[in-house]
């Protein structure tokens, strides 16, 4: 499968947009895990963007920021969402208020606790009307939501919007799923060359066993301490290929899978 990336947009830990992501990925700048800022969704009205947790402002954070570099229109744009773990904060305040006989459930965070809440959202704010599909895949979420990403653009033959996210876990359900740092990445992909785009991705699925290709930066700090995101955090994984397309060149990329993995072969526009 053939798709351009027209947009792209990153939210991270030291990574407040794709320019500080491009610069650290080169080798420009150095990575501080800095928490990043989480803007209120200016989309919402006001009643709902106090009801959204800090995931969901992540998502629709690089949501907006992807589709405003491909500068496409968000309510036309056909959408993916992935995310390994969903809202950890709400589902973990929530496991713990059903284990305290004498607390109460919040409707807010019964409302929010859903895997497809940020999808959710995201229509509400760019007022879409058009597919949206979501993925929960485990460590997997990021490989697989980008084949389906890749597949829905080719086969519909429609610019698709991509969004992977994922946050720290808190106590004690991080105990059963660590997942660390704060970590968003959101594509535009076009089903044909467009005049901006940045790169041509050839997207496959190869039914046998493989390894992430791992991350090499320019920097041997850098590199260590983005393998670690990359281990700790499952969105992150999308790391190699940001740094492919940070770099310039051609590049092959493999991400694992549950079962088979994703083969990624970049060039540059």
């Amino acid at each position: 499968m053939r798709v351009w990336i027209s947009g792209l947009a990153v939210l991270a830990d030291g990574m407040a947009g794709w320019a500080a992501a491009r610069a650290i990925l080169r080798g420009e700048a150095a990575w501080q895990p800095t928490p990043c800022a989480l803007p209120p969704p200016a989309t919402l009205a006001p009643n709902e963007r106090r009801r959204t947790s800090p995931i969901v402002r992540l998502a629709m954070a690089v949501a907006s920021d992807a589709c405003t570099a491909a500068g496409c229109d968000p309510a036309a744009v056909h959408n993916v969402f992935g995310s390994s773990n969903g809202d950890g904060r709400v589902v973990n305040a929530i496991l713990q208020a059903l284990a305290d006989p004498a607390a109460g459930l919040s409707p807010t965070q019964f409302h929010n606790c859903v895997h497809n809440a940020a999808a959710g959202y995201w229509t509400i704010g760019s007022q879409s009307r058009q597919p949206v599909a979501c993925f929960g895949g485990y460590d997997w979420s990021w490989g697989f939501s980008l084949l389906q990403a890749a597949a829905e653009a080719v086969v519909e033959d429609r610019t698709v919007l991509l969004c992977v996210y994922d946050m720290a876990m808190p106590q004690p359900l991080g105990q059963k799923r660590p997942t660390r740092g704060t970590f968003g990445v959101g594509l535009v992909l076009s089903p044909r060359s467009v005049p901006h785009a940045l790169a041509m991705l050839d997207i496959e699925y190869g039914p046998e066993e493989a390894t992430d290709t791992p991350l090499i930066l320019p920097d041997a700090q850098t590199t260590t301490a983005l393998r670690t995101l990359c281990h700790d955090n499952p969105a992150a994984r999308a790391l190699p290929l940001l740094a492919a397309l940070a770099n310039g060149g051609p590049h092959e990329i493999r991400v694992a899978g549950d079962i088979g993995h994703v083969a990624i072969k970049v060039t540059p526009c």
